[in-house]
C-alpha cells in the first residue's frame, strides 16, 4: 500500500478520535459513579497555565478537522467553542469523526506540495502540505490529545494504554 497525504493524515487520525470517544465515554461513567459536580473533569488543568481539559478536547478536534480540509484545499467547517459537559465534548468528536471521513481523499492526495498559509496568534505559517502534515499537524494532534488522556488519568478516571491506542 503506498504512503499518501490521506493515508498519514484521515487513517492516523480517525482511530485516534474514535479512542477519544471511549476515553470520554469512561470519564462520564467515572464521574456519574464518583457523583462529581458537573464541570469537575471538563475544567480541570495539568497546570494554573495549561489549557482545561474541555479545551484540549476542542483543540485536538480542531487540529484534525481543520488540518484535513486545508490539505484537501477546502473551507473547514467551524465549530463553537462552548462545550460544558463530557456529553458535548463527545458530540464535538463525533462531528469531527463524521466531518474528516467526509473529506474527498482525492483532494488530499498530492497535497504534499500545496502551499499553506496558516494565520496563528502571533504569525502567519507559510508551509508546503508534507512538512504540515509532518511538523505541524501530527505534533499538535498528538499533544492536545496526550493532554486529555493526562488529565483524565489525573483525575482517576480508569484509563490505559490501551485505551489510548485502542486496537492496534
Amino acid at each position: 500500500m503506498p504512503v499518501t497525504m490521506s493515508s498519514m493524515s484521515v487513517d492516523v487520525l480517525l482511530p485516534m478520535l474514535k479512542n477519544l470517544i471511549e476515553l470520554l465515554r469512561k470519564a462520564s461513567a467515572f464521574a456519574e459513579a464518583k457523583k462529581l459536580e458537573a464541570g469537575v473533569i471538563e475544567n480541570s488543568r495539568l497546570a494554573p497555565d495549561m489549557f482545561a481539559l474541555k479545551r484540549q478536547i476542542q483543540l485536538t478536534c480542531d487540529f484534525a478537522k481543520n488540518s484535513v480540509a486545508r490539505l484537501a484545499g477546502v473551507e473547514p467547517p467551524r465549530f463553537e467553542d462552548n462545550e460544558e459537559t463530557l456529553a458535548q465534548l463527545q458530540d464535538r468528536v463525533k462531528r469531527t469523526i463524521d466531518y474528516v471521513q467526509g473529506v474527498d481523499r482525492k483532494k488530499l492526495d498530492g497535497s504534499e506540495t500545496r502551499h499553506l498559509s496558516v494565520a496563528l496568534r502571533t504569525r502567519t505559517l507559510e508551509i508546503d502540505g508534507l512538512p504540515f502534515l509532518q511538523k505541524w499537524v501530527l505534533p499538535n494532534f498528538f499533544f492536545h490529545l496526550t493532554t486529555t488522556y493526562a488529565l483524565l488519568r489525573h483525575n482517576g478516571v480508569e484509563v490505559g494504554k490501551q485505551d489510548f491506542l485502542g486496537g492496534v
